[in-house]
């Protein structure tokens, strides 16, 4: 029987992490690994995208708290080989669960975000109880994995982890799989329209995304640009009636769409002349390199982490800082009028070489089954 490895993550539903861990399990079990993909709540539009090798272990918990004592069953009935969980809550209810199980289980923890940036205005109870944890559980895994440097940086300043039990480790992307759904079509009249150009945001509606900056800012670009641009939105989050009613108070309804979210942005990603990353945190934004693997020209925030590291300090896109919507409207302005001149053919070796699913799958099979790497 082949090696057993278990990825623990709290839900399918639309996110970067979850994205991740997918891509993941897909990459493993095609490597000839079993893979079980044990989830607090198994139901979310990634369940779909789940490959058929991989197992779906469905929790069902109402919260990642309350599925420790279903993880320790599992942990105890399965006895994987190894098991990889990404997100703070997750990660502690992982440490704890396999601690438990006194069975010598190889854990690999993933943080999937800058935690000081998720908590610098206090953040919930449970949020500061568990940022209280990490400095205590998190040297007890096996290996922590960042996604970017800045992540690793923020942890190590952060917690008692040693930088030696600190592996960075960017996010995969299945490049194939992305291109073959930006092939698909999209239901939006303006992609019909020659003559408009359209800006691109993707991601939740929250905080951390900052879309008030992306709209402020391309309402200043369409009134001073002499080409027709329109600003379109996906994504579901808290923020959505804020954000509309800040549009109506801009009078730029007819310009900006927030059509909630979608099961393939890569199609709308495709078709549009600029993507624009306005976010004041990430970890390592997925979708940033999703962009680039289409060959879409890009603008992001200079946040922390993983932006700079993404675009090597603007030699793949335009960086701006955290907030600055003069300069997101110039570059919008300038991009949306004249699209910058990359070398495709090195663009595409980039992604591959450093983003793509088989790479990167490879980095954590060394940390997970070190005797199983490549």
């Amino acid at each position: 029987m082949g090696k057993k490895i278990a990825i623990f993550i709290s839900s399918l539903r639309g996110g970067g992490a979850e994205r991740v861990m997918v891509s993941l399990a897909n990459q493993f079990s095609e490597e000839g690994f079993d893979v079980d993909l044990v989830v607090v709540k198994a139901s979310g539009a990634f369940r779909s995208e789940v490959g058929e090798k991989v197992n779906i272990i469905d929790l069902n918990a109402k919260r990642v708290i309350l599925s420790f004592f279903g993880l320790f069953s599992y942990l105890r009935r399965a006895r994987p080989d190894a098991l990889l969980s990404t997100m703070s809550h997750a990660n502690i209810v992982a440490i704890l669960a396999s601690r438990l199980t006194m069975s010598g289980l190889r854990v690999i923890v993933r943080e999937a975000n800058t935690v000081s940036s998720n908590l610098k205005d206090g953040g919930s109870f449970i949020d500061r109880l568990i940022s209280g944890m990490i400095p205590y559980l998190y040297p007890r895994a096996h290996q922590v994995v960042a996604p970017s440097t800045g992540v690793a940086n923020d942890l190590i300043s952060r917690s008692r982890i040693s930088d030696k039990n600190i592996t960075t480790i960017y996010n995969p992307v299945n490049l194939e799989l992305v291109k073959e759904l930006a092939g698909e079509n999209v239901s939006l009249s303006w992609f019909e329209e020659s003559d408009v150009r359209v800006v691109l945001g993707v991601g939740r509606l929250t905080q951390q995304k900052d879309f008030n900056t992306l709209i402020q800012a391309f309402d200043i670009a369409r009134k001073k640009a002499t080409h027709n641009i329109k600003l379109l939105i996906l994504g579901e989050g808290e923020e959505r009636e804020q954000l509309e009613e800040y549009i109506r108070t801009l009078g730029a309804s007819d310009s900006i769409l927030l059509p909630g979210f979608v099961d393939n942005p890569y199609a709308y990603m495709a078709r549009s002349s600029v993507f624009v990353l306005s976010s004041l945190w990430e970890g390592l934004p997925n979708v940033l390199i999703q962009a680039l693997s289409l060959r879409v020209p890009v603008i992001s925030t200079r946040c922390p982490s993983g932006p700079d590291e993404i675009l090597e300090n603007g030699l793949w896109g335009t960086l701006v800082d955290c907030g600055d919507v003069e300069a997101m409207a110039d570059a919008i302005l300038e991009i949306t009028g004249q699209p910058p001149q990359i070398n495709l053919t090195e663009l595409d070796e980039y992604c591959e070489n450093r983003f793509g699913a088989a790479t990167v799958a490879n980095e954590y099979i060394k940390l997970l089954l070190p005797d199983q790497a490549k």
